[in-house]
């Protein structure tokens, strides 16, 4: 039978015994955790990343962003067209979509180094410009990462998941050819793997395209970096196995960051009465892009005669309707923008003004002498299941420089209509692809 110290009682005795035994446990617990374990303990606290749009280091007014915006983003709706009607689907691996318009912060390495990327909801893949670079792009923000710095780099295996999602040549390591539509640059380099730090959280074994520089085409002159949000394998979402995520774009004519959101702060109030919520729809062609069912159009009290099958996603793949970030204004198919300009011509009642500039909006109206306003036609989306009626600051953009006010919407260069940022203006917008649903709520973005 034990003999207890003639100092302890026995219950004290037991009590310290139990404290030990329950200590040990947690150092062997804490030594022995993983770093996916600490990687899920803080995306469970959540993730939020502050977004830079691409012109409010400059001095430009709203119009002349939206001229900008406008400029940066003319052939992006063009190769969404070429990625869905290619001849070889396979090329949408490897051939995405970039254009700069929200900067995010992160790090790479370890010990971690920052950097600026694009936030691109149309593209997968994760890519930056990498030393050694022969052809380096033109100076950044940043100098290019160097991998020898690094003791988290490594290279990814021909037969690694990643690689193989790729689609690319791979000999002694996954080569990338990326055509990036941004300035009609095929720029090459590798799959590798890294530690990416956003916010607190960092993430090992990160899958991202080293580049290492321009072989054919103009030489990039925009920040360069992309952080690929989109459906397919090699996106941020689908490495980090995060179902849900969120952003909130405050206006055009704003200079607060606007703010991305993953883990567990990617959430909305569904009590509240304003969330509206529309499913996701996904493309079999292109698994990358998020489609969403756009079913009409209201022009102050006029609902729009569109034909039904005028937005529909057809089973070959073409058609249908993309939300996305890297987009500037929303972009209609001819005869459904026809219908919502004709509207708002007849409903302003004000002289239109022709625009000579080829990638300005569509439709411009000269504003009454004096008047540094005027009173819009409301315009309401309807989505399946959700109608969003859109702020006046979200469709109408005006020069008080010049008294023009305009539409700031165009027509769709093919069958694919794409929903801009500016229509996103101060919407906390969740994509939750356990529920494959797209919800809106409005929010004033700059205060969130």
């Amino acid at each position: 039978m034990a003999s207890f110290p003639p100092s302890l009682s026995p219950l004290l005795f037991l009590t310290i015994v139990l404290v030990a035994m329950i200590s040990i446990s947690l150092a062997l617990t804490t030594s022995s955790q993983t770093p996916d374990d600490h990687h899920d303990q803080l995306m469970k606290a959540g993730i939020k990343i502050s977004l830079n749009n691409i012109d409010s280091y400059g001095r430009f007014t709203e119009f002349e962003r939206l001229h900008r915006a406008m400029n940066r983003g003319s052939s992006r709706l063009q190769k969404f067209s070429e990625m869905v009607t290619s001849k070889n689907p396979n090329i949408t691996s490897t051939v995405h979509p970039g254009n700069n318009e929200f900067l995010m912060s992160l790090s790479i390495g370890t010990p971690p180094k920052p950097y600026y990327a694009v936030m691109d909801t149309g593209s997968d893949l994760i890519w930056i410009q990498c030393k050694p670079c022969p052809q380096c792009f033109p100076p950044q923000p940043t100098p290019p990462y160097n991998p020898q710095n690094s003791s988290s780099f490594s290279t990814l295996s021909c037969t690694s998941t990643l690689c193989k999602a790729l689609e690319g040549s791979c000999d002694n390591g996954c080569l990338i050819f990326y055509y990036y539509f941004g300035s009609s640059s095929l720029i090459q380099g590798s799959l590798d793997a890294e530690t990416f730090t956003f916010d607190k959280v960092s993430v090992p074994n990160i899958g991202f395209g080293c580049m290492e520089g321009v072989v054919a085409g103009n030489q990039l002159n925009q920040p360069v970096g992309v952080v690929g949000l989109g459906r397919g394998p090699l996106s941020l979402v689908s490495q980090l196995a995060e179902p849900k995520f969120s952003y909130c774009l405050t206006s055009i004519n704003g200079t607060k960051p606007s703010t991305l959101l993953m883990g567990s702060q990617a959430s909305v109030n569904f009590s509240s009465g304003a969330v509206k919520t529309t499913p996701l729809i996904q493309n079999p062609v292109i698994p990358t892009f998020y489609y969403i069912s756009l079913q009409g159009i209201t022009v102050g009290s006029v609902k729009l005669a569109i034909n039904e099958t005028t937005f529909a996603l057809n089973a070959n793949g073409t058609g249908g309707v993309i939300i996305d970030s890297g987009t500037s204004m929303t972009y209609l198919v001819e005869s459904a923008f026809t219908l919502v300009k004709n509207e708002f011509i007849s409903q302003l009642k004000l002289p239109v003004v022709q625009n000579s500039n080829s990638t300005g909006p569509d439709l411009c109206f000269k504003m009454p002498s004096g008047a540094s306003s005027v009173q819009v036609p409301s315009l309401v989306f309807h989505f399946k299941d959700a109608d969003l009626d859109l702020p006046r600051e979200n469709y109408m953009v005006a020069d008080s420089r010049t008294g023009v006010i305009c539409l700031a919407m165009g027509i769709s260069s093919s069958d694919i209509s794409i929903i801009g940022n500016i229509q996103q203006q101060n919407l906390l917008v969740v994509y939750d692809l356990q529920k494959e649903t797209l919800s809106f709520m409005p929010t004033e973005c700059d205060k969130f």
